[in-house]
């Protein structure tokens, strides 16, 4: 489910990448998430709440973040992230 017509919660599970692929976000099930940048594997690491649309971070270090979709797009602070399609 990518988007909820029911006025839930948006199903944001699964990775989101940027265009270029230099950013890899993994959105996991549990609320946790692990950030990729470039070749540093879990460069950020931390959990994530999803209220509707929007989504709040916050690092294990400590650190905040927000983001909205919108449009199947994940608007995560000054990043622009689209879900990875699995191959078929």
């Amino acid at each position: 489910m990518a988007n909820s017509n029911d006025g839930g919660e948006v199903d944001v599970v699964g990775m989101w990448v940027t265009e270029d692929g230099h950013i890899r976000q993994e959105l996991l099930p549990d609320g946790r998430y692990d950030e990729a940048r470039g070749e540093r594997r879990s460069a950020y690491t931390g959990r994530y709440t999803v209220t509707g649309s929007h989504l709040d971070y916050v690092d294990d270090t400590g650190f905040t973040a927000t983001g909205d979709i919108r449009g199947g797009v994940l608007y995560h602070e000054h990043l622009v992230l689209h879900r990875e399609q699995k191959p078929s």
